[in-house]
Order: structure tokens, then sequence, then C-alpha cells
């Protein structure tokens, strides 16, 4: 293991210093081993860790390549390993949110164009007058995957869109549970499009926390 790991932090180093760029092709095993000082059985290793977190893509009979090296590629195996979190961790989940969410969306506020906003009314406005929970949820995960990609920063977008999957069941428990939960999701969000229509940053960030923070407390009552 520890030759495998000095076998990725080589490698590591070529795409830091910029002598291996995103899109670039590494040399054949062969080469790159012996340049590397590595044993071609530890550099598969390292080829193969880096391919797992989508650093590397191994082409069959064509070689291998850097990857783009984009955030929502690198975090996404983040996603892996939040799918796997335990019940009792939900609550911390709920914690980043209430962080990361109110800055995307006054970031958001500056940066959409109209263009964005539009389409993020329709979002809201394509949520049926009685929805089911599954409906309810679909749409605010839309929502707000929405706005988090009009903050204009693609790794605070892929860090708030991995937290949605461990959060999801805690919002369908709450939309079977508590009364009232569905009125009042619709009327956060279009506080929070309004806020964002009127280039208001500190009303929607306020309503936003507002938002996330409901679930978190609501969620808080339940466990305890």
């Amino acid at each position: 293991m520890a030759v495998t790991d000095a076998a990725i932090d080589k490698i590591k180093s070529m795409i830091l210093s910029g002598e291996l760029a995103p899109g670039a092709r590494l040399p054949k095993e062969a080469d790159l081993a012996e340049r590397l000082g590595l044993s071609r059985n530890s550099l598969r290793e390292a080829v193969r860790a880096l391919a797992l977190i989508n650093v590397l893509d191994v082409r069959q009979g064509d070689g291998t390549y850097v990857t783009s090296l984009e955030p929502r590629l690198l975090l996404d195996t983040m996603s892996f390993v939040l799918d796997l979190h335990r019940d009792d961790t939900v609550l911390q989940f709920f914690e980043v949110r209430r962080i990361l969410e109110p800055a995307a969306t006054a970031m958001a506020t500056k940066l959409m164009s109209d263009a964005d906003i539009e389409e993020l009314r329709t979002i809201l406005e394509s949520l049926p007058g009685d929805p089911t929970i599954e409906e309810l949820v679909a749409n605010d995960l839309e929502f707000h995957a929405r706005i988090a990609q009009g903050s204009g920063n693609a790794v605070l977008c892929s860090f708030i869109e991995s937290l949605s999957g461990p959060t999801t069941r805690a919002r369908i428990w709450r939309g079977l549970t508590q009364e009232g939960a569905m009125e009042k999701t619709r009327e956060q969000h279009t506080a929070i499009y309004e806020a964002i229509a009127a280039r208001q940053a500190d009303v929607a960030r306020s309503w936003a926390t507002v938002h996330v923070a409901g679930v978190e407390s609501w969620l808080r009552k339940a466990l305890a």
C-alpha cells in the first residue's frame, strides 16, 4: 500500500506541476513506470485508485487520460460517501446546508440572468396545487439545485448537490408528518424566488436560512 501511495503522489505531482494537464494522455505504462521508478504493478494500482476518484480516465485500447478535473466530477465521489451516512448524522448535514445554501442564494441573486430567474419561476409554478410528497420533494430539490447553479461557483454547487441525498428522507418524513409542511415549503420558496427576482441578496439569504433552519428545527424535535 505504501508503494501504491507513493505512485499516486508522483502522478499527482505531475498533474499539479502542469506536466499532465486536464485531458492529457499519460505516457505508456512501461515508460511511465521506468520514469517514476515504480514497478508496473504499483503504477497500475495507482492508476486504478485515481480512476475511482475521477482523476484519471482509463479508456480500453486507447490509453489513460487525465480527466477534466472539474469540481463536479471530482466531488462526485463525495456523493457516494455521503449516501452511506447513518441516520443519526442527518442533523449534521442540515447544519452544513444551513451554512452553504443561504450563501449560494445570495450569490445567485447577484449573478442569475433574467432568463435564469424566469426558469426558477417555471420550476416554482410546475408544482401541482395538491402535490404528492414525492412531487413536493422533487420540486424542492430542483428548485435549490437551480439556485446553487446560479451561484456561479461550481465547487459550492457540487457540495450542495452532494448534501441533497442525505437529507431527502428527512424532507419526505417531514412532509408526511408535519401539518402545513407543504404550504410552508411553497410559501418559503415563493419568498426566496421573489427576493432573487428583486435582486435583494440579503432578503434572499434570510429566507433561505429560515427555510433550511425550519426543517432542521423540526427534525431536532422529532428526534428528541
